[in-house]
């Protein structure tokens, strides 16, 4: 062997141990400390600096922002309303003394969300096809828009009462109820002929919510929706219920990610049994663990199917996606999978590039909807936990 041959030999060699060596513990020096984000009763320090970065958009130091967001995808201007009128109620909860600075902000958002809807249409908040086809169910309206608006009304209520909510949330999950019953799959609409089961489980625990806080009783609706979906909303192969479906059950997509691990968090004060089961199933079909580094894919390998906005861009081989990955740190918050967190968090400071500026936490590969979905996850649990659910 000649020389030359022998020194790129040894630099291979050299390579391949490091590699050996570097690669399985890479995630322990770029991934943050799990603490950071994830604690019982309190409110850890990044967890603080994301509340600080939503509470100053609010307060118009960047409303720019939300307005770009929001020519992007109506929907995730809405969403990120919700997620971070959710993590308000919970942060308020866990930190009685930031009650003053956060309820000022969430009837922000509430009362602008609903200024919204009253003078521009529930279609504000819409994709633009919802106006290419008639609703089924008459007057047109979407389970998306009702659902998380009175997921927002009810997270409000829990935190401090105000009648006017409490009207506002009673008459929303009256129609809601009501078109659902409608429905031979216990579903209403959030697009034409489509249901979501995101919207649907969205609904749910917004409905179940309002039985806690007024003592209304919808039991019957709550267990025939989650009997119907074992029976005939879920994906054969996997046992996951399906993303989207037509008002009569005809599935319209297999299981997303960019749904199922919502759909799990919010079934957790449906059925805790069901939850569990069904964030076990996700965990095991579209979860995923790279020398240490987590991920989640859009879709299980037994169903591939389009990407959209929601999905974002999938990485081939692995199938990830940046919208799945994302609430999957939710649904790995709610079921307290602190494996899962650390691998999942360890991916998001590796490829997301966290920032700090003014004192508040931003991830520059992110946008608005999604800071506020990792907002949510560190900060859920206490409202759940007033509901019945498990943590």
């Amino acid at each position: 062997m000649t020389n030359r041959a022998r020194q790129v030999l040894n630099a291979a060699t050299a390579l391949a141990v490091g590699a050996a060596v570097w690669l399985p513990i890479l995630h322990l020096t770029l991934g943050p400390d799990t603490a950071d984000y994830f604690a019982d009763g309190e409110i850890p320090p990044s967890a603080g600096m994301l509340a600080a970065r939503h509470i100053d958009m609010w307060k118009g130091r960047d409303a720019a922002e939300l307005e770009r967001m929001r020519l992007t995808n109506p929907e995730w201007d809405f969403m990120g309303r919700t997620f971070l009128v959710m993590a308000l109620a919970n942060m308020a909860l866990r930190d009685p003394s930031s009650k003053d600075e956060v309820m000022p902000i969430m009837d922000l958002v509430i009362d602008d969300t609903l200024r919204l809807e009253r003078e521009e249409g529930m279609h504000y908040f819409l994709l633009p096809y919802a106006r290419s086809r008639r609703f089924e169910i008459d007057p047109p309206r979407s389970l998306f828009v009702d659902g998380e608006i009175a997921l927002m009304l009810a997270h409000r209520i829990v935190v401090a009462d105000r009648p006017d909510h409490r009207a506002l949330l009673a008459e929303r999950v009256q129609i809601m109820s009501e078109r659902m019953r409608r429905s031979p799959v216990v579903s209403a609409e959030s697009y034409p002929d489509e249901c979501w089961t995101f919207c649907n489980t969205a609904a749910l625990a917004a409905i179940r919510m309002a039985d806690v806080l007024d003592g209304t009783d919808h039991s019957d609706l709550l267990e025939k929706w989650v009997e119907t979906a074992k029976k005939k909303l879920v994906h054969p192969e996997t046992g996951l219920l399906v993303s989207s479906y037509t008002l009569a059950g005809a599935h319209l997509d297999g299981p997303e990610g960019s749904s199922i691990w919502m759909a799990s968090h919010c079934l957790g004060i449906v059925d805790q049994a069901f939850a569990r089961d069904q964030y076990r199933r996700a965990r095991k079909e579209i979860g995923g663990d790279l020398l240490g580094f987590g991920y989640s894919r859009e879709w299980p390998r037994s169903w591939v199917g389009p990407q959209d906005v929601d999905s974002g861009p999938v990485i081939p081989i692995l199938g990830a996606s940046p919208g799945a990955s994302g609430l999957a740190l939710l649904g790995a918050a709610t079921f307290d999978d602190r494996d899962f967190l650390a691998a999942l968090l360890a991916s998001l400071h590796a490829a997301a590039f966290p920032s700090v500026e003014h004192g508040g936490l931003r991830f520059k590969a992110s946008n608005q909807v999604g800071d506020a979905v990792l907002f949510y996850a560190t900060m859920q649990g206490p409202v759940w936990k007033r509901m019945g659910g498990s943590r």
